[in-house]
Formats: structure tokens, C-alpha cells, sequence
């Protein structure tokens, strides 16, 4: 009897369809660690990151090193990867192909014409700006050189413009293992808001460090070479300064100690954040009433 149904050619996909438009955000823990990406558009220096053992080259392509914001598309993969893991979906790996559209609304950018030139420039940044680092992931340590994304194609173009309908990214399989190893974290979807990119990596920074912790100090000096900021050390504090009195930091409220020159962050949400935050600022009116002469 001839079936009424063609053949199946494609069963075995060698891409990842990424179509899950409540996936939550999630971020690379060992990217939120340590500063692969830049600050600044266009820097063209090759930067150089070493602490505990961990060390890292970044070196940029034509158009300088990708930056925090094309990340973006690291962050929205990742997002994808995950939530198609834990619901059980076959066909995952490395491949990702998306529609450009749902990638501009998730990472709150406009969608106008602009913003899709804009994602074009950001995927090459991602491939050609190149890590060399021992990090490592899925229980691996290795000297690995490799491109932020192993390369990146346009599978479909709008009909009446020039702007991208769906892409399609190969991530490297550095990044892949760490994603199947679920070395990742939650991050909140107001990081896409985040305009300034410092205070971007500040997030990074304080959700890796401080996590579901009550709270997380660090000196200033420290904070600011865990960033990878190319400011010196007095512009950097004035901006971490300013971050800290806005209160818009995502998820933690920041206090700055100018007797130390530290800065701690403490839990937004939940009874424990604000509890240390309370014993903090006891303990320094405590200690500062020790210290005041008796008459």
C-alpha cells in the first residue's frame, strides 16, 4: 500500500531550533568570573587576565573585541540550550538557529532596521574576536584557543529589505560543554535594561559572588580588577558610587564604606539581605561609639 506521506529527509537535524519564547535568562558562570568580554566598543587591545590559576588572552578582530551587549547572544543561546534540557527535547546541540525578532524583544532591543545591522555586526564581532584560557568545563582543563562563536550564518532574509529573518549561530564546544554541565545561572530579564555596560559586568559579578548569599563584600580595588575596566581606579569608584546610590541594580542594594573602600551587595528580595544589611550598619555605629572618647 503507497503511503500518502513523503519521507521524513530531515529527522536528524544537525541544528537546534530555538522557539521558547518563556525561557528564562540564563548567563555562563565562568564569563560572569572572569571579563571575556569588552566595556568599551571598538577596543582593539588585546587584554590580559590572570587570577587563582585561571588565565585569559583576549584578542579582537577587525572591528575590535565582541563587547558586554553582544553577549546578548551568548546569554539568549544559552536561555534556549537550558530550558530545551530540562524539558527533555532531542535534537540539542551546539547549532543554534533563531529568529532575529524573538532575539531583539527578549534582550529588550528596538526592531527597527538599525537593530538588525546592529545584530549582524555583534555576530561577527563574536567570531572573530578569539580566547585563549585554561578554564575550566564539564570537569575539563585545558589550553584552548577558540572564537566566541564558531561561525554564524543568515538562513533567511526579509522579502521586501535587507534585514535578517532567522540566523543561525555554532557555538564553540567549550561553551556547549559548560552548558550541558549546567554551569550556568538565572539571571534577572531586567540585565537587558542595564544601558551602561559596567554596570552590566556588575551584575555578573555580584550575581556570581553573591548568589542567594545574604550579602558579598569586596574592596573596591578587587571589584574593579574582576571587571576588566580599562578606567583608572578613581573613575571606576565614582561609578561604582553612582551605581550604588541609583538602587538599580537588579537584585541587590549596594553600599559603599569609604573607611574601607569597599563595597558590599546585599540581597534585595527576602528577609536575609536586609537582616545583614541591619547587623552591618549596627556593627559600624557600634564600633564608631567604642571609638568616640568618653568625657
Amino acid at each position: 500500500m503507497n503511503s500518502h506521506l513523503r519521507q521524513d529527509r530531515h529527522l536528524q537535524r544537525d541544528f537546534f531550533v530555538a522557539d521558547i519564547l518563556d525561557a528564562s535568562p540564563k548567563d555562563d558562570i565562568a564569563s560572569m568570573e572572569h571579563p571575556l568580554f569588552a566595556l568599551r566598543a571598538g577596543d582593539k587591545r588585546v587584554r590580559q587576565y590572570a587570577r587563582n590559576g585561571v588565565t585569559v588572552t583576549i584578542k579582537p578582530g577587525f572591528d575590535g573585541c565582541a563587547t558586554i551587549h553582544d553577549k546578548d547572544v551568548w546569554i539568549y543561546c544559552i536561555s534556549q540550550l537550558v530550558e530545551a534540557m530540562n524539558r527533555g527535547r532531542e535534537g540539542i546541540g551546539r547549532t543554534v538557529r533563531f529568529v532575529a525578532y524573538d532575539f531583539l524583544v527578549t534582550t529588550n532591543r528596538r526592531t527597527d532596521g538599525d537593530s538588525y545591522k546592529r545584530l549582524g555586526d555583534a555576530l561577527s564581532r563574536l567570531r572573530e574576536t578569539t580566547i585563549e584560557t585554561n578554564i575550566e568545563t564539564k570537569n575539563q582543563r585545558e589550553r584552548r584557543g577558540f572564537g566566541l562563536i564558531d561561525s554564524w550564518a543568515v538562513i533567511e532574509k526579509s522579502p521586501f529589505d535587507d534585514r535578517m529573518v532567522a540566523v543561525e549561530v555554532t557555538l564553540p564546544d567549550w561553551l556547549y560543554r559548560s552548558v550541558e554541565a549546567r554551569h550556568v545561572l538565572t539571571i534577572n530579564r531586567d540585565y537587558f535594561r542595564l544601558r551602561k555596560p559596567l554596570d552590566r559586568r556588575i551584575y555578573e559579578l555580584a550575581r556570581k559572588h553573591c548568589g542567594v548569599q545574604p550579602k558579598w563584600h569586596v574592596t573596591v580595588k578587587t571589584l574593579h580588577e574582576k571587571s576588566g575596566s580599562a578606567d583608572v581606579l578613581r573613575n571606576f569608584r565614582g561609578a561604582i558610587k553612582g551605581l550604588a546610590e541609583s538602587g538599580e541594580l537588579p537584585d541587590y542594594r549596594m553600599t559603599f564604606d569609604a573607611d574601607t573602600d569597599a563595597i558590599t551587595f546585599y540581597q534585595k528580595t527576602g528577609k536575609k539581605g536586609a537582616m545583614a544589611q541591619i547587623r552591618d550598619v549596627l556593627a559600624k555605629v557600634g564600633g564608631k561609639a567604642e571609638e568616640k572618647p568618653c568625657r
